[in-house]
């Protein structure tokens, strides 16, 4: 057995298996970090709206729910709402109809 690990195909074919584990981590690593970054611009804008339209301020219990929220699509689609609501309440509605 220590012949095969001794062998240079061994060792090639170690090393290449090793090589390529890192790559699929590093992938997985940047594709990682862009979606927790398209996921924190979203958080802001949505906020940015908010706070513009209605005057949410950062200690607002909707600020912390919003910040909860995993699903990039979901904040999406309350960010359109958000510019498209009548009242913060309603958009609370719309918050609270998710869940």
């Amino acid at each position: 057995m220590d012949m095969i690990r001794e062998s240079p195909v061994a060792q090639y074919l170690t090393q290449q298996g090793i090589e390529q584990g890192i790559e699929q981590g590093i992938e997985q690593g940047i594709e990682q970090g862009i979606e927790q970054g398209g996921r924190e611009r979203a958080i802001e804008d949505l906020l940015d709206v908010l706070e513009i339209r209605f005057a949410l301020g950062a200690a607002d219990p909707l600020t912390a729910r919003i910040r909860d929220i995993e699903d990039l699509q979901r904040l999406k689609q309350l960010h359109r709402a958000a510019i498209q609501v009548e009242s913060l309440e309603a958009f609370q509605s719309l918050l609270d109809a998710d869940e």
